[in-house]
């Protein structure tokens, strides 16, 4: 990146988390529809029809699907408790598609920050719901600040169930630690590197030692013989695990973004790479488009002109077209 574009992206995370400008977007009957269509290219939309919609065309030319109900940092009883029916419902409609799915979620959506106990049944009661229809869950990594609580819990997930797995961000100094801890436990490492804007004694910073970081770990778990879902769309980070002879191990899939680098997931697919492509779906989708800017600025120039020409979105690259927006 260039000094602007880090700059951009350092703003861009800033106000990812600023709760007073979420809300202003929230109430605004200007923003909220004019940001929505900038986020409609990352987002499938803001109900599980409309995610399962593009899912089934998605599974049609073959790709592997990941699907996450956006939303986290929940302390209203009720809205967990919503949140979730909704997951339980988004399993029951996944086991409609041919290939298993990954359900993904926050645990901060489903409670943790209220009672850790509560976030903890309710990930059992979907596991047992994912595992009679076939699905299995990942549990997303957050902020640093609930690194340990979401590992500790993985932990004892893992002990009861083999279909959940874990994500694990390669910008956390801590990471190598963690990779070590969850290895000999069942279930998916999926491994990224990492959104959230932390401060540099936690995490480093977009650059070569990063890269050079996430390639160790993947070095950890492919090595293991781990299933593992190696999430980047950092073409040279994909280039050197092809160097390596990891992109064709049966313990490995490379997953990416629904809307990020479509270009690449069907260049990787046609080389038969296993792609899994993440869909998401929900009303909080204003951080999660934050994001996806932050970490390629200059995607912020066709957020611009997808508002204001929303029939761009018709067709993000892989070829299913049509889109309601």
């Amino acid at each position: 990146m260039t000094p602007e574009e880090r700059r951009t992206a350092e703003i861009l995370r800033t106000i990812a988390r600023d709760e007073r400008i979420k809300e202003a977007v929230r109430t605004s009957p200007l923003l909220y529809p004019l940001l929505l269509t900038a986020a409609k290219r990352y987002v499938t939309g803001e109900t599980r029809a409309d995610a399962m919609k593009i899912a089934q065309r998605l599974e049609k030319m073959g790709y592997r699907l990941s699907v996450e109900h956006i939303g986290e940092n929940m302390l209203d009883l009720q809205v967990v408790h919503e949140a979730q029916r909704e997951f339980l419902a988004l399993t029951a409609e996944c086991s409609q598609l041919h290939t298993p799915v990954g359900i993904s979620f926050d645990l901060s959506h489903l409670g943790l920050l209220l009672d850790q106990e509560l976030a903890f049944a309710h990930v059992e009661e979907l596991a047992e719901r994912a595992r009679h229809s076939g699905q299995y869950l990942m549990i997303s990594m957050e902020e640093s600040t609930k690194t340990e609580a979401i590992i500790s819990m993985y932990e004892r997930l893992a002990q009861r169930h083999e279909k959940v797995g874990i994500t694990i961000q390669a910008h956390l100094h801590r990471s190598l630690d963690d990779v070590k801890r969850v290895l000999g436990l069942p279930g998916k490492i999926r491994l990224v590197k990492g959104a959230f804007k932390e401060p540099q004694e936690i995490a480093l910073a977009r650059s070569v030692e990063l890269n050079e970081r996430y390639l160790e770990l993947a070095d950890m778990c492919v090595q293991a013989g781990r299933e593992c879902s190696l999430a980047t769309h950092d073409q040279a980070i994909v280039d050197e695990l092809a160097r390596r002879d990891y992109l064709h191990r049966p313990n490995v899939e490379v997953e990416l973004l629904y809307g990020v680098r479509p270009e690449l997931a069907h260049a990787l697919r046609e080389n038969g790479v296993p792609l899994r492509l993440y869909l998401t779906y929900g009303t909080e989708w204003y951080l999660y488009l934050c994001h996806r800017l932050a970490e390629h600025p200059p995607l912020v120039h066709q957020a611009i002109a997808d508002m204001f020409e929303p029939t761009r979105l018709q067709d993000v690259g892989y070829g299913i077209g049509n889109r309601s927006i």
